[in-house]
């Protein structure tokens, strides 16, 4: 797997955690199956009787409309920037201003 691959493969984990409640259950089976998985497209499509093709045009589209969820919405992006936060606190844990600087941009996110 090339390092692209892998960053698009963890993106997707993460874009599946915050946005799977609004996919159907074929789009979250066949997200989970290859994304989380690591099911082959064609052992999907072996699972669920359809073409490899049809599996591929799925995983294609449900990623397009989780990248779309996370444009409008955010929620991965706020989660990666308080993670950051949370380093930057945790790094900072005797400097009183520079915590207070920290908790406001947390608070900021919301």
């Amino acid at each position: 797997m090339s390092q692209n691959d892998l960053i698009k493969t963890i993106r997707m984990n993460y874009l599946f955690d915050f946005y799977q409640s609004l996919l159907t259950n074929k789009q979250r089976n066949y997200l989970e199956l290859f994304y989380l998985q690591d099911y082959s497209l064609s052992e999907i499509a072996d699972t669920f009787d359809v073409s490899r093709q049809a599996v591929y045009d799925n995983i294609r589209r449900t990623g397009d409309l989780v990248e779309d969820y996370e444009e409008k919405l955010g929620l991965y992006r706020n989660f990666e920037q308080r993670q950051k936060l949370y380093e930057h606190i945790k790094q900072h844990i005797n400097d009183p201003e520079k915590i207070k600087q920290y908790i406001q941009a947390l608070e900021d996110l919301e």
